[in-house]
């Protein structure tokens, strides 16, 4: 047929949505006939569609002024009903000619192209849906994510505030009560810091930044940075005996703030696990092109079902009441070894838990 035509149909406007090339009509999308003109309007009104042969035979439409205006002898206009019922428009075929159009085939070919546009309209209407939704989450994310990371920044004065404060009672108070007091108020210190740099860092890697590494080779450093940590950890938890064995004969090209974070994560996780009464075990070597730190402690078995998710953020086995943190030490670290090229690793049985950091020492300063 010489005319072939999606249209929008409402009840005062007929619009193009898509017409076929070299239309007699010259219509082209957005184009509009005047709504009174069309038989289209007749479909809208009726739900029903419109086959002509010929109009000159047709009962119906010979005298219709319609066909006379366009110079059309054969009709098609089908409605097309989107998936929730409504009316949307029609799909509509005119020739000049006469047609054979009111057989079977050709009907049940133009119902089932204006089923087809149907869901095709639903598929864009949820796409649309879909695509302004996903727009306004990421952007509530990205709000989220900056509001975390500036009151993580403006979270660490206070903390430096609270800490000197205790350092000046430990120094200077007398009573046993006030000393003691003093620890637990600097214990607390280290522990919100250390949760303080996982929110920083983990919103930090979802805003794009990701772990920020600044390596340097000064291995006396790295060595007094991981004793700092360990230092840190008996402060929090005096109780616990941890032994230590740092042997580093070669140089470390490595982030030794990041190194130093991922040991503490990985200390305050042994802590809050392993069994009071066992040590914690620590070990930092080099040996064999490699620099490796592994945190050993006693305690349950870590479950095979969990040991897939350690190191996803906001994981969080089943621990002590008043202990469960955030569930973001083991994702940290875990991106700090990956920031490193290196790997971080956990294998757990009925007699310890070992967390094991390696990383090459041959890399790029």
């Amino acid at each position: 047929m010489g005319f072939s035509a999606i249209a929008r149909v409402t009840e005062d406007r007929w619009i193009t949505c898509t017409a076929n090339e070299n239309n007699p009509l010259k219509l082209k999308p957005g184009d509009e006939l005047k709504i009174e003109t069309t038989i289209c309007d007749e479909v809208r009104r009726n739900d029903k569609a419109v086959f002509i042969d010929h109009v000159n035979e047709d009962v119906v439409y010979k005298a219709h002024p319609t066909p006379r205006m366009y110079g059309f002898q054969s009709y098609v206009s089908v409605p097309i009903f989107k998936q929730d019922g409504s009316f949307f428009g029609t799909l509509c075929a005119i020739d000049p000619k006469p047609a054979k159009v009111t057989n079977p085939e050709v009907m049940g070919m133009f119902h089932l192209f204006a089923n087809l546009i149907s869901f095709h309209l639903q598929a864009i209407e949820d796409m649309n849906i879909t695509n302004a939704r996903l727009a306004e989450e990421l952007e509530t994310s990205k709000l989220r994510e900056q509001f975390i990371a500036i009151l993580g920044h403006d979270l660490k004065n206070p903390i430096a505030t609270i800490r000197m404060s205790s350092d000046i009672l430990l120094k200077f108070a007398k009573e046993e009560l006030v000393h003691k007091q003093a620890k637990m108020i600097k214990s607390t210190s280290f522990r919100m810091e250390g949760l303080i740099d996982n929110i920083l860092d983990f919103a930090r890697g979802h805003l794009g930044e990701g772990i920020i590494l600044s390596k340097n080779s000064d291995t006396v450093s790295l060595k007094n940075s991981l004793e700092q940590v360990i230092k840190e950890i008996r402060i929090i938890s005096p109780e616990r005996e941890i032994n230590v064995t740092i042997d580093l004969n070669e140089e470390v090209n490595a982030d030794n703030n990041r190194i130093s974070q991922l040991l503490s994560n990985l200390l305050a996780n042994a802590d809050t696990h392993g069994h009071k009464k066992d040590p914690i075990r620590v070990e930092a070597v080099t040996a064999n092109n490699e620099f490796k730190l592994s945190v050993k402690n006693s305690g349950k078995k870590i479950p095979e079902a969990f040991m897939e998710h350690l190191f996803q953020p906001f994981y969080r086995n089943k621990i002590k009441s008043g202990k469960e943190g955030l569930g973001l030490g083991l994702f940290i670290a875990s991106e700090i070894a990956r920031a490193h090229n290196g790997s971080l690793t956990a294998t757990s049985s009925h007699l310890e838990t070992v967390f094991t950091f390696k990383m090459p020492l041959s890399q790029e300063l």
